[in-house]
């Protein structure tokens, strides 16, 4: 049996992310995962943390695999649906689609840092998991290609490298995990503001319009 958790695939407001909710389990494993890695983090361990028998906790998630995959799910349906959110208000035009996706997810990425960061962990999935999560990612990926090959199409992006710039973008946005801090200089919001600034950029925008 395993504890589902659920998120909205629509959220009220996109741009805000609230407290992170999971069930005791997965927010034991999370940490665990985080400070430790995957590979060091055993059922046993995250049993004790929780304060019940490692029976009781196959009774939730079958075995480590299940919780990691639980967590992730969880990653990409939270990113997904304000990444849909986002995007509902951008409308059809290029420069608002690519700067929703990336403003959604840069939000996600400061706000939920740890979940994030879990993304590092995909690795240590079994092959029918990743590719199930890949199908995530890819997703997201795609809309990202949306809409710089709109941009393009129309102009309105200038770069003559498209496919790198959506890498890029993508790679940097991933990244935010792995360095942002709460209490560091920048909010999650301003740096979301800053992320879309730097891939306007990197389309070489030559329409950059604000909100």
């Amino acid at each position: 049996m395993t504890d589902a958790v659920s998120a909205e695939a629509t959220v009220p407001d996109w741009r805000v992310y609230p407290p992170m909710e999971l069930p005791r389990i997965l927010e034991v494993a999370l940490t665990e995962i985080v400070e430790h890695g995957y590979d060091a983090t055993s059922v046993r361990t995250i049993a004790r943390e929780v304060g019940v028998t490692v029976p009781a906790l196959y009774y939730h998630y079958e075995n480590k695999q299940a919780i990691l995959v639980a967590l992730l799910e969880h990653a990409m349906t939270t990113v997904g649906g304000h990444i849909d959110g986002a995007l509902a208000d951008a409308g059809d035009d290029p420069v608002r689609r690519l700067s929703a996706v990336v403003e959604a997810t840069a939000l996600y990425m400061a706000t939920y840092r740890d979940l994030a960061f879990l993304d590092s962990e995909r690795r240590s999935l079994t092959p029918e998991n990743r590719v199930r999560y890949a199908g995530h990612r890819d997703r997201i990926d795609g809309l990202l290609r949306s809409a710089i090959e709109d941009g393009c199409r129309t102009g309105i992006f200038a770069t003559p490298v498209p496919d790198s710039a959506r890498r890029a973008i993508f790679t940097m946005c991933q990244g935010i995990a792995t360095w942002y801090r709460p209490d560091g200089p920048r909010t999650p919001t301003e740096t979301a503001r800053d992320y879309v600034r730097i891939a306007l950029s990197a389309v070489e925008c030559r329409d950059v319009r604000g909100d």
